[in-house]
């Protein structure tokens, strides 16, 4: 079953290093660590895992290859946050752009949310963004109204101004993909 859906997107950014309001410090022990090695199937298990549950679409046809070509590219960079050696959520930057970085998906694995490890996690990323090359004058984001419901705040209270808000309709399956069927308890979609 297909459902129109109304969506609105916010574009936020950081025009100067010194708009980064930091984050509480995390509820739980947390480590957050440069995935240098590219990883197709780290960076895939990570969006499905995160996304799913938000309509995060655009890369479940990506092949392995494709996910290489993308994270080879000089700019590319995957942040991971473990919580006693566990994946909790990751930053993805795209530093190709000259003088820019864009955080292209951020967020947390369900089971992490609630534990003020999203604030420190985007801390930990725009500080990652504005040292990514010299000469960088913006980190921007986009958010919309399907991502989780406390993304536009954490950005908002990052320091990440909106320049931008757009709204668009859409058809969307009536339930998000989640991160593989039958993945919550109950036996259905999340």
């Amino acid at each position: 079953m297909m459902v129109r859906v109304e969506i609105t997107t916010w574009y936020l950014e950081q025009t100067d290093p010194a708009q980064l309001v930091p984050g509480a410090a995390p509820a739980v022990p947390l480590e957050v660590n440069r995935a240098h090695l590219p990883s197709p199937e780290l960076s895939r298990f990570l969006y499905t895992a995160v996304g799913g549950d938000w309509f995060w679409t655009d890369r479940l046809g990506w092949t392995w290859q494709q996910w290489q070509d993308h994270l080879d590219r000089p700019g590319i960079q995957t942040w991971v946050a473990y919580v006693r050696g566990t994946p909790a959520g990751y930053a993805e930057l795209d530093g190709t752009r000259p003088g820019e970085v864009e955080i292209g998906y951020f967020g947390l694995l369900p089971q992490f949310t609630g534990r003020r490890i999203g604030g420190h996690l985007l801390t930990v990323a725009l500080r990652r963004a504005w040292s990514l090359a010299d000469g960088i004058t913006r980190v921007w984001v986009h958010t919309c109204s399907l991502d989780g419901p406390a993304a536009l705040a954490n950005y908002q209270a990052r320091g990440m101004r909106i320049y931008r808000t757009g709204t668009n309709t859409v058809t969307l399956p009536a339930r998000t993909p989640g991160p593989w069927p039958g993945a919550r308890e109950d036996g259905g979609e999340r």
